[in-house]
């Protein structure tokens, strides 16, 4: 604790003796604890190897289901630990208990030299990069992370997102190419393409439509097995159904990166839209659906895996997912466009801030080779890197005609039946998201690049949100309100949501549902948002 709080008073002192040069000029704040000109002797500044002998390094990773369980045997690390000279232990938590096992880990002091594909937040950046658990990376980028500072240079929004109040960025980020329409969409509505055709109906063009072809799916044996074991609609959560349909009514016009508020349309004032009335008519249409037993009854608890083999078993009529052909083996599913609502609104709002996280990856004061490290990540977003860990190696996983990329057949159409990304899992490891690295279609052929999740983006493109908003850094004090009144608000909220559409709680409660919002610190809550939005605004 006292060489946190000594590392944290020299930070201090250098924020108040002069500015750094951070990249691209800005103030950074802070003071990096590796310079040019006191780098290690083993150290190569550029090329391959990173080092001249071996280094070790211990990272804790966040892990999807359909990843392997041991990284380390996959081919894409085992390449890259020969490349740069450089081994790597990924200690695995699985993305269900991540949060809670990165917080525990964070705050007993035991962490290891840096989190990979860790989740982490603006807010959990500011806390412990002031605390001096985070180093700060802005000398550290300008020096030996020319391929991130050369896309902070192109897309400025990055610089915007990775700095926080104090100045300081301290991680390397996930970012999606802005033109890449079908990866920030990531996870579309789909429907079954087969079932469809043999109940003579036409792809659902509204709310109304979509509902219809759930009566009709649940009503006939459309996989022909004798069983009434069709499911009309099951996805990993209801947050995701609402984020697909929410737009239908007009709300969540400034995309997933605020999922409480936007804009109010003609006023441009900022909106709270869980307590509109149009919220409470979009929860009044899933409590519709789950009533009639359109909705899976498990949605409130089912996990992802279970949920894959649902689809694999051929009994979803519609769900959200990146891709069922990749996840469920199931290739009779296309992607629909934004729904129109009953009051004519038609919005695609599933759509992700193209800096898709801003800590995916943070160094941490354990770390002895912080200027290795930094260029052992900086490789991921380049070209070749890129290529390398969405593609693999040449020959194994992948051909190249014309200067495209395409996986092998083993990996596309594998002969023991695995989907593609099964078949990946033991020579990748993007799969399940949340990596550090930029995403282009280039390279990146997982599920949402594959031809129907392509023209899924196609089809949300004439009414996707044009405005998409970054997340906004909060100040230490904004952080408080957020965390205390904003946490107790947002957990009372999706509480009430599921009670709404189970219907535990009724609709007739509703004014008294706003009433307790209210009550809770709304207006602070608000208040909060606004100072943040001000500030985002001007920068």
């Amino acid at each position: 604790m006292r060489t946190k709080k000594r590392l944290s008073l020299l930070i201090a002192a250098s924020m108040l003796g002069g500015t750094l040069a951070g990249c691209g000029g800005e103030p950074a704040g802070g003071a990096d604890p590796q310079k040019a000109g006191a780098e290690s002797a083993n150290l190569n500044p550029t090329g391959m190897p990173i080092v001249k002998e071996p280094i070790s390094l211990t990272f804790f990773t966040g892990k999807s289901s359909v990843n392997g369980n041991n990284f380390e045997e996959t081919m894409l690390w085992k390449e890259y630990g020969k490349l740069t000279n450089m081994n790597v232990k990924f200690e695995l938590v699985p993305f269900e208990t991540l949060t809670e096992k990165r917080n525990l880990t964070l705050a007993s002091g035991d962490y290891p030299d840096a989190f990979y594909t860790a989740r982490l937040g603006a807010n959990d950046l500011a806390k412990y990069g002031s605390q001096g658990v985070f180093i700060p990376l802005n000398t550290l980028i300008d020096q030996y992370a020319p391929n991130l500072k050369k896309l902070m240079e192109q897309y400025p929004e990055i610089r915007k997102g990775l700095t926080m109040p104090d100045g300081n960025i301290y991680s390397f980020p996930t970012f999606y190419d802005p033109s890449f329409l079908s990866l920030l969409i990531g996870t579309p509505l789909w429907i079954n393409k087969e079932w469809l055709g043999k109940l003579q109906m036409a792809e659902p063009q509204t709310t109304e439509e979509f509902y219809e072809y759930l009566k009709a799916v649940k009503a006939t044996d459309l996989n022909g097995n004798g069983q009434q074991d069709e499911i009309p609609f099951s996805g990993e959560s209801l947050a995701s159904l609402f984020n697909q349909l929410k737009g239908a009514w007009g709300l969540g016009n400034r995309g997933l990166g605020h999922t409480y508020v936007d804009v109010e349309p003609g006023t441009e004032k900022l909106r709270f839209f869980k307590t509109d009335p149009k919220y409470k008519e979009l929860l009044q249409y899933v409590h519709k659906l789950y009533k009639e037993g359109l909705v899976d009854k498990e949605i409130f608890t089912i996990k992802s895996n279970a949920l894959y083999a649902k689809g694999q078993m051929g009994t979803l009529g519609s769900t959200i997912v990146a891709n069922p052909a990749t996840l469920m083996n199931q290739k009779t599913y296309i992607g629909l466009g934004a729904l129109k609502g009953p009051h004519g609104d038609q919005l695609y709002s599933q759509m992700k801030v193209p800096l898709v996280n801003v800590g995916s990856f943070a160094i941490t004061d354990k770390n002895k080779y912080p200027a290795e490290t930094v260029r052992w990540m900086d490789y991921f977003y380049s070209e070749e890197g890129m290529k390398l860990f969405f593609m693999g190696k040449e020959g194994v996983t992948y051909t190249e005609t014309g200067g495209k990329f395409e996986y092998v057949k083993d990996i596309t159409s594998n002969p023991q039946g695995l989907s593609q990304d099964q078949a990946l899992a033991k020579y990748l490891t993007y799969l399940g998201g949340s990596y550090p690295g930029f995403v282009t279609e280039k390279f990146f052929k997982g599920s949402e690049a594959l031809p129907e999740s392509i023209e899924a983006g196609k089809k949300a493109a004439p009414h996707a949100v044009k405005e998409i908003w970054g997340k906004f850094n909060f100040t230490e004090s904004e952080m408080e309100v957020m965390s205390t009144v904003g946490k107790d608000i947002e957990t009372y909220i999706t509480e009430m949501e599921a009670k709404l559409v189970n219907g535990s709680a009724s609709f007739d409660d509703w004014d008294k549902y706003v009433a307790t919002v209210k009550k809770m610190g709304l207006d602070r809550y608000m208040q909060t948002y606004q100072s943040a939005y001000d500030r985002y605004s001007k920068n």
